[in-house]
């Protein structure tokens, strides 16, 4: 469906986003819930979005988290205005955090625009160790994942 629509590369956002404006503007609005069983858990995912524009709706499904999943662009530019200041990465850590988020993954994404350089990988690493330790988490107990 995505593909038929010129949207291919959201193929996987389009399990959560339901709603015609996220799948039209390729961005997560509301939070969505997707929830499987293993032998040994009950699992509830919980998509919240990302932009700016739609903090709220983030902080809602963040506060019903036992544990986050950090998203980090890899691209050049993207992944240094997340950590700015004022950048998303940032802030959703901060709020993670604040919110009794204790559990922290941070997947290291769109690593195809850094040609898949591990160079590039180890530095999202640092940084990014650097600035959750300033927010409260131990970088030791994060698990990165490219």
């Amino acid at each position: 469906e995505a593909a038929e629509l010129g949207k291919g590369s959201f193929k996987y956002a389009w399990v959560l986003d339901k709603l015609k404006a996220e799948r039209e503007r390729g961005i997560t609005i509301d939070i969505a819930l997707w929830k499987f069983e293993t032998p040994k858990y009950y699992v509830t995912v919980i998509d919240a979005p990302g932009h700016r524009d739609f903090i709220k709706n983030m902080i809602t499904g963040t506060s019903q988290a036992d544990c986050a999943i950090l998203i980090i662009a890899a691209g050049t530019g993207e992944f240094e205005a997340g950590i700015s200041k004022d950048g998303q990465t940032r802030e959703h850590a901060l709020l993670a955090f604040t919110l009794g988020v204790k559990q922290l993954i941070v997947a290291i994404n769109k690593m195809d625009t850094a040609k898949w350089a591990e160079a590039r990988y180890n530095e999202i690493i640092k940084e990014t160790s650097t600035f959750i330790k300033k927010v409260g988490y131990n970088p030791k107990t994060v698990a990165f994942v490219p």
